[in-house]
């Protein structure tokens, strides 16, 4: 992973895995860019979503999105991608207790003042900073470390109750520019830069 050179010919299981990984930043972009139209035209509850069943498929989609590029990611150290696991469970118990919370509805303790809840919404923001802050550390796409620091500080931000509804437009429309521009750049660069010289995977 992180490499521009071609060391050895892809198998089929490298390329679906590269393919999925992608395909789970680009979901969860256009999911994240859905949001931040629908808070622009004033229905949006909350950063990233909106109650109801809109906002319920919103967030469970998400959280698949980032999902599947958390454990399709390609890192040569495998304690990291370990580590980068166990956040996303720990993000999965947390939607778990939104479900619980909200009495079947996750999104309903995140508009509820104060904005507490929102603070179960870091992990998830946490894994897909990884993802982010990984290929703006392999191959310079430095919004990538913006994203990693901007995501989880918003939600920060917004549970402490010190946003506006403006802010609220701004600050999720900021995030969906940066991972738009990231996606961008992201998705189309060659399968084999995902995964790099085998030889140096450590388990």
């Amino acid at each position: 992973m992180g490499e521009r050179d071609f060391y050895q010919p892809l198998t089929m299981e490298d390329r679906i895995t590269v393919v999925l990984y992608r395909a789970g930043i680009v979901l969860s972009t256009v999911i994240i860019c859905l949001s931040a139209f629908l808070s622009f035209r004033g229905v949006q509850d909350v950063p990233f979503l909106s109650s109801g069943l809109g906002g319920m498929l919103l967030l469970v989609g998400l959280y698949v999105s980032v999902g599947i590029s958390v454990f399709f990611i390609h890192l040569y150290v495998g304690k990291f991608h370990r580590v980068l696991k166990k956040i996303y469970y720990a993000a999965a118990v947390c939607l778990v207790a939104l479900f619980v919370i909200g009495n079947g509805d996750p999104v309903a303790p995140l508009v509820k003042t104060p904005h507490f809840s929102a603070l179960l919404l870091i992990p998830l923001s946490l894994c897909l900073g990884f993802v982010t802050a990984k290929e703006a550390f392999c191959f310079r796409l430095l919004e990538g470390y913006a994203l990693a620091f901007i995501m989880p500080a918003y939600i920060f931000y917004y549970a402490m109750g010190l946003s506006t509804a403006r802010g609220n437009v701004i600050g999720t429309g900021i995030v969906a520019f940066l991972l738009l521009l990231f996606t961008a750049r992201k998705a189309f660069q060659p399968l084999h830069y995902d995964i790099g010289d085998k030889s140096a995977y450590q388990p």
